[in-house]
């Protein structure tokens, strides 16, 4: 097999990309104090694959003043090392996204460094494992500065020394950090909740879980599981405790599993580029129409589960209740009961900004769908009501005008953009519009909030080009 030429060339290819391509390279950021300490300008929560891909951008425009911060241990940042459960990323493997068109970092770059060009012509579908080993690589590469075992506990309002606006994030570890602007790049349940109805989570903690938590397949070896759910992390889960040795049975609760991706259908630059800048009623139509319609799995993931001929699908049989009956979960069903020794919903999240902790305190200020746009008779939808309301730089909005300017310096950029914006933060195909759109956003404001310092550094500018010889000059 052709080998690639190795890591530490392709390295040297990348810091040579960005050097020709740092165009402006003035930095202009000016430093602003918080009680005598220099605050960050940026601070991002999540060190997956968006906020990664955020900082980067931050520090090509020479936002250098900044931090990314993940609750996760190094190592165990984002999904695919943890709850995402697919052997194989469901994207096409020629689709771009945190490179953000430097093309020494693609991972179509990454993977023929050490595998050679032949290796990726024969590559179907890129390995969930070699993503996140892609994404360590680039947080090493372009030093990313990242601080791991460290979640945003609390955001409230603050003052700079000058007078100027900031925002006061308490960490877990009980540090308070003082930040001009937030990025929350916190993933599918960034603004909600993984969802499960309210028996289910009732139910002993040993005898249920989410589709996101740790669960021990091998634990349930030999045993009865139930997934409710037939969309691709539902299917994932139950093809990995088929695989651990489970017997399992799997309920969707429609008549008919989804086989379409509608995911794939907006893939174009048309739609991903200025979904957001159009009307409120096209983008709750749009995207109301494809998140309803649920994500369908993939051939691959469906393979995985009728490689077991034991595996069973309920179709059209939701769950309407759940209890413990003699040590086992008794679900109850439209066509009666089923027992079970561990049950997994697979369900996906639900927007409500008062579930979240760091946003506990400021929830009842921040603008919803619902608070700002009435749909049409009959297009009613109170799970897209949920959704945050965002400004056209990803900001939160203010519920009452007026009342809490401050928001406009959180911006959102996960599951909870969606409905403003579509898969913007949740999907590697829109990463390299969505993000230099988001940073650009960051820019303005900070920008915007240092006007008077940069309006001082003009009037004081004095760096001449040419020296002149005033004596060869006539004056009169």
């Amino acid at each position: 097999m052709q080998s690639g030429i190795g890591l530490a060339a392709l390295e040297a290819q990348v810091l040579r990309e960005i050097a020709l391509t740092a165009h402006p390279r003035t930095d202009w950021m000016k430093e602003r104090l918080r009680n005598g300490k220099a605050a960050l300008d940026v601070l991002i929560v999540g060190a997956g694959q968006s906020g990664l891909a955020t900082a980067f951008q931050l520090m090509r425009e020479r936002v250098r003043n900044i931090l990314v911060i993940d609750r996760a241990p190094e190592g165990k940042e984002g999904v695919w090392v943890t709850y995402a459960r697919m052997p194989t990323l469901r994207s096409p493997k020629d689709q771009t996204g945190p490179d953000l068109d430097v093309p020494g970092l693609t991972f179509q770059a990454w993977f023929e460094a050490q595998h050679g060009a032949q290796a990726w012509i024969d590559l179907g579908l890129i390995a969930s494992a070699d993503w996140h080993a892609y994404l360590t690589w680039y947080r090493r590469v372009l030093g990313l500065p990242v601080r791991n075992n460290a979640a945003a506990t609390s955001i409230e309002p603050g003052e700079l020394d000058d007078g100027g606006r900031c925002l006061l994030v308490t960490l877990s570890t009980g540090e308070v950090l003082a930040t001009r602007k937030l990025v929350l790049a916190t993933g599918q349940d960034g603004t909600g909740e993984w969802w499960m109805p309210d028996f289910i989570r009732a139910l002993p903690a040993d005898k249920r879980a989410c589709t996101c938590d740790d669960i021990d397949f091998e634990r349930l070896r030999g045993r009865s599981v139930a997934v409710l759910g037939a969309g691709a992390s539902a299917m994932d889960n139950a093809a990995t405790a088929l695989e651990a040795g489970a017997d399992v049975d799997l309920f969707c609760r429609r008549a008919q599993p989804s086989a379409v991706q509608q995911y794939r259908w907006l893939t174009f630059a048309g739609f991903m580029r200025h979904i957001g800048e159009m009307p409120d009623i096209w983008r709750w139509r749009i995207m109301g129409h494809i998140m309803r319609s649920r994500e369908g799995f993939p051939t691959d993931t469906y393979k995985r589960v009728l490689a077991f001929p034991d595996f069973r699908m309920h179709l059209g049989r939701t769950w309407t209740d759940a209890r413990l009956e003699n040590g086992r979960v008794r679900i109850e069903t439209p066509r009666g009961p089923f027992h079970t020794d561990f049950a997994i919903c697979g369900l996906g999240t639900r927007q409500n900004v008062h579930v979240r902790p760091e946003l506990a305190r400021i929830a009842d200020q921040i603008a919803l769908w619902g608070d700002r746009f009435t749909p049409p008779p009959g297009e009613e939808d109170p799970l897209l009501a949920a959704f945050p309301y965002l400004g056209q730089d990803y900001a939160f909005q203010e519920r009452t005008p007026g009342t809490a300017p401050w928001l406009a310096d959180i911006h959102v950029f996960g599951i909870g953009s969606t409905l403003s914006f579509g898969p913007s933060g949740s999907s590697i195909n829109a990463m390299t519009i969505h993000i230099p759109k988001l940073v650009s956003g960051i820019t303005r404001g900070l920008f915007e909030g240092d006007l008077q310092k940069h309006w001082e550094s003009l009037l004081a500018y004095d760096v001449k080009q040419v020296e002149f010889d005033w004596s060869r000059f006539i004056t009169d």
